[in-house]
């Protein structure tokens, strides 16, 4: 009898205990991790004047310091802020570099600040919650510049224009316990921008480069 009375008890118990949601209405999440900014990268060929230098360009991964904050608007939907450390790519002709000068023709620095609308799917109580997003994205680009032997063979003045578009992402939480999760994310962002140089002082231009990028990232959170 007494077994029987212990095990109604605990039964009870369990299923009458509150359950910890890994997110409810009004919760801020904070995380820091890894991102990885990871062109898809296609461009126009380079011109000089009204030259065709028969090359196109093409911009190297990057890996920085990832940081974003979401504050959720009902226990499935946060709106979150994406931000990062800067990201430093190294700007190569498709091929080799015909002012015969290597294959880097310079590098840029960019910041690439989102905003994004998440939905999870799972109910807020699940340890594993995945979501889908979609945002907007502006992306300041400075601090370009060609190599030296790029500016020793008259190459000046490179400038690239920043760009605005669209994002879309989709990643996971998975909750240790009611304050801190493990995040994995992937993200493309529409990136497209158009350059300006001269070369011994002649005006040159690659009209179209859309760099497109996949942005990967690992993160620790915590939510307050």
């Amino acid at each position: 009898m007494k077994k029987t009375t212990l095990a109604t008890v605990i039964l009870a118990t369990l299923v009458t205990a509150p359950v910890v949601q890994a997110y409810e209405k009004g919760d801020w999440v904070v995380r820091g991790g890894f991102t990885t900014v990871a062109p898809d990268d296609e461009s126009s060929n380079i011109f000089v004047g009204e030259s065709d230098l028969g090359v196109d360009l093409t911009v190297d991964s990057n890996t920085q310091l990832g940081l974003n904050v979401a504050y959720f608007i009902t226990d499935n939907i946060n709106i979150e802020v994406l931000a990062a450390t800067p990201f430093t790519h190294d700007v190569d002709f498709g091929v080799e570099d015909p002012l015969g000068s290597g294959t880097q023709l310079g590098e840029v620095t960019h910041l690439p600040p989102t905003i994004t609308v998440n939905y999870y799917f799972n109910d807020p109580a699940a340890a594993f919650q995945p979501y889908v997003g979609a945002g907007l994205n502006y992306t300041f680009i400075y601090d370009e510049a060609f190599t030296s032997a790029n500016d020793d063979a008259g190459l000046t003045d490179l400038s690239l224009d920043n760009s605005f578009g669209v994002s879309a992402q989709f990643g996971a939480d998975f909750m240790i316990d009611e304050k801190w999760h493990i995040n994995g994310s992937v993200r493309w962002i529409d990136i497209d921008t158009e350059a300006t140089f001269k070369l011994n002082g002649a005006e040159g231009e690659v009209a179209d480069i859309q760099i497109d990028p996949w942005v990967y990232t690992i993160s620790i959170g915590y939510t307050f």
